[in-house]
């Protein structure tokens, strides 16, 4: 499910014309929870099927707490619940599950008010809507361009890139075609789509529903048009996604839907919203957080965009291959699919490593990312001749990382100047790392991983001239996917991590050749 941003994102960002990054004082800024607090993350997922239904009534009907999970999460996760629950409670997820063209039985008003029009159909889908009431589309021929619309993006998804097509529904909807609805959703809601019969292991159909509009006055980032391509291709994506496995990690769900839009509606740049919460800007929140108040699962679209940029578009299809849960299947979850596709690419630690390091210079990593502003570093200090030495200190979460600047300052000119870096991290099995970049003013980068020996601990020297080195930039980096699985929470695996607030150190401490 896609939603709107409706709170500012307290994430200050600066442009510039230097290579390096700016240098910001901390992360922790008002109403956004310290890098080291578990609140930002830690949510716990819905252990019961009535928990499950409570979570879906509020998320519909726009009351979600912190903790609740998005519209399409929380209704796929009450379809898998839904067989537990007796007498009323069975009845009440039959209704929110149903389609719209269910009816105005729905309690919480998601059904047609009025009969249903005869749908729009070819060879493969069916567009459904109502002609009167607040449900009825802007014009007589927006049901036949949505229809154009999801067609496209089906021919995008599935014949152009490779990913399996959505599975049938039998005669659900009227025939075997894959259905979308147009409905007023109201409460910032794009879309959403719905699983609603298993098929084989964890595949299931589904059927999706598209705001009936995307009226200016409702989503005002974006005209109607553009709207409705992003979400489509958005939306659509999930179906296919229960095509490979309808329980699968929800960041990985969201978040290659969110890099879909790219592939769908690149001119659109609607997920650019979604930056300000991604690892970009936000790097001390782990990488396979959820969470419905904010928008990390969104944002994190740029760790897809990163992959695919560096290894080809396909090492998304091949991710959630791995991630699907038929025979010829992976059968694992989201960061394990992960460690399977990058295992011949340096493996999953390294890589990650990289993408945190890149991400300090979005022009040079990323196809539109010279128009991202440059992110700014937890820390940095000016060094000079005499004031030389500087240490920071941070705890850091699994798959999050933090990154200090250290600038040559007065009194550091000529090649016999260098920067010692120190590190001092985590044990090695907890999968630390370092990245040290030099950044020089002509524009280009010099990438250096430093060595961190058992204890975690390593040394590196690099050019600290100031007449060509812009600035030297440090990422200290928990790379841990080691997850006690199973335990009820939003992150990989519903699992708690491991290897949380582990302390890193680094000190800069200008040397002479």
């Amino acid at each position: 499910m896609r939603r709107i941003v409706t709170t500012a994102v307290a994430v200050a960002l600066m442009g510039g014309a230097l290579a390096a990054p700016a240098v910001a004082t901390d992360d922790s800024r008002p109403g956004r929870p310290e890098a080291g607090s578990a609140q930002a993350w830690t949510v716990p997922g819905e252990q019961t099927a009535r928990g499950a239904l409570a979570t879906a009534r509020r998320v519909a009907r726009g009351n979600a707490l912190p903790r609740d999970p998005d519209m399409t999460m929380a209704l796929r996760d009450l379809w898998r619940r839904k067989s537990e629950l007796r007498g009323n409670d069975r009845q009440a997820a039959g209704a929110l599950l149903a389609r719209p063209s269910d009816g105005a039985a729905d309690p919480e008003k998601f059904g047609y008010t009025v009969p249903e029009a005869a749908p729009v159909c070819n060879t493969r889908l069916c567009v459904h809507y109502v002609a009167t009431g607040t449900d009825a589309p802007p014009t007589p021929e927006w049901p036949g361009q949505s229809l154009a619309v999801v067609d496209s993006v089906w021919t995008t998804i599935v014949d152009q890139l490779g990913y399996r097509a959505p599975l049938t529904d039998g005669v659900r909807g009227g025939s075997p075609l894959f259905d979308v609805y147009l409905k007023d959703l109201g409460n910032g809601l794009y879309g959403y789509c719905v699983p609603e019969k298993r098929v084989k292991k964890r595949t299931a159909s589904g059927y999706c529903v598209l705001d009936n509009d995307f009226r200016v006055e409702q989503f005002p980032d974006a005209t109607p048009e553009q709207n409705l391509l992003v979400t489509a291709g958005h939306e659509f994506f999930h179906a296919v996604q229960f095509a490979y496995d309808y329980g699968e990690d929800p960041w990985m769900a969201e978040s290659t839907a969110t890099w879909m839009e790219e592939r769908i509606a690149t001119d659109v740049n609607d997920n650019r919203q979604y930056l300000g919460e991604s690892q970009l800007y936000a790097p001390y929140v782990p990488l396979d957080t959820f969470s419905n108040s904010r928008s990390f699962q969104y944002g994190n679209w740029v760790f897809w965009e990163y992959l695919s940029t560096k290894y080809g578009i396909d090492i998304v299809q091949k991710a959630w291959q791995q991630a699907g849960s038929l025979k010829k299947d992976g059968g694992k979850y989201s960061i394990t699919a992960l460690q399977k596709i990058l295992k011949r690419k340096g493996g999953l630690k390294k890589v990650y490593a990289s993408f945190v390091a890149g991400n300090l210079t979005p022009a040079v990593n990323y196809p539109e990312g010279a128009d991202y502003p440059y992110p700014k570093l937890v820390n940095g200090k000016r060094l000079s001749k005499h004031k030389g030495t500087k240490r920071f200190s941070r705890s850091v979460n699994h798959l999050a990382s933090a990154s200090y600047l250290y600038v040559p300052g007065r009194g550091l000119s000529g090649r016999k100047w260098k920067l010692s870096v120190a590190v001092d991290g985590p044990a090695k099995r907890t999968s630390p790392s370092a990245v040290v970049v030099v950044h020089l003013r002509g524009g280009e980068r010099q990438v250096r991983m430093v060595r961190l020996n058992h204890a975690g601990n390593g040394r590196t020297r690099v050019a600290f001239d100031r007449r060509k080195v812009a600035a030297v930039s440090v990422s200290l980096v928990n790379g841990s996917t080691r997850f006690s699985c199973g335990r009820g929470t939003l992150l990989a695996c519903q699992g708690r991590a491991i290897d949380d607030k582990l302390r890193f150190s680094v000190t800069g401490r200008v040397t002479k050749k």
